[in-house]
């Protein structure tokens, strides 16, 4: 089966990352696996272990001592003081893919892994992307869906306020750590402003398409008119990578 083994999903927080998965999701697997080029996938995303560190925070604070990753309150945000657990994250990453993924190479016979982060300031995917195992580039090809900081802050209120209608549980970015950590970004210097090509990363040379994904369109046919030409591209340039 002509699929991608791993795909790195990145942008700014409320980009539309979790749009495009719901979209792939939609399609039935033997067409996405013939249009996209995707087959039956899982997702490892580093919120749920950043959430996981706030909700330790709370522990910290009802036991008398200081937070020591996230702000308080009833929507937690990562603080400048837990910046270190983006790296974190990413050695979360390397690990998971070598027990579950790595150990278990028949998952690729037919299966796409996605593996989603967001990260900002002047070296933010640079770092990032330069911590992953070389294990993981050389299976992998990125998609970075790229929104400006304005329309990922407008569709992160908009969210919010659309989950709080159905859910007290409902979770935002919060004002001051979309300020903090992703006013700014370096995906347009790594990539000197190309919509596509190949970065070398750890050696590896890794082959990428940037999406534009302003105006939002939630549409299904307006989606796939959106990201199917990428995905083509990038399965060209993954062909193309040795």
């Amino acid at each position: 089966m002509s699929i991608f083994q791993n795909l790195l999903l990145l942008g700014r927080p409320a980009s539309g990352k979790s749009e495009f998965i719901d979209f792939l999701k939609g399609v039935p697997t033997a067409e996405r696996a013939e249009k996209y080029h995707i087959g039956s996938f899982e997702e490892l995303d580093d919120f749920p272990w950043l959430w996981q560190k706030f909700m330790e925070d709370n522990l910290w604070e009802a036991a008398g001592h200081n937070r020591r990753y996230s702000s308080g309150g009833e929507n937690p945000g990562l603080k400048q003081e837990g910046a270190p657990l983006f790296d974190f994250c990413i050695e979360k990453f390397n690990v998971e893919y070598q027990q579950k993924y790595a150990a278990n190479p028949a998952f690729y016979n037919a299966n796409t892994l996605f593996i989603e982060f967001s990260r900002g300031g002047e070296v933010a995917y640079g770092r990032a992307l330069n911590r992953l195992s070389p294990e993981i580039l050389k299976q992998s090809a990125i998609v970075f869906i790229l929104v400006s900081y304005e329309e990922s802050c407008r569709r992160n209120d908009a969210r919010y306020n659309e989950k709080l209608q159905h859910s007290i549980l409902a979770h935002k970015v919060p004002d001051a750590t979309m300020k903090l950590f992703y006013r700014t970004h370096d995906w347009l210097e790594l990539t000197n402003g190309k919509s596509d090509g190949h970065l070398t990363i750890n050696d590896v040379r890794v082959p990428f398409v940037t999406v534009r994904n302003e105006p939002e369109v939630t549409d299904p046919v307006l989606l796939k008119q959106r990201y199917a030409p990428a995905l083509g591209k990038l399965w060209e340039l993954q062909n193309g990578r040795v």
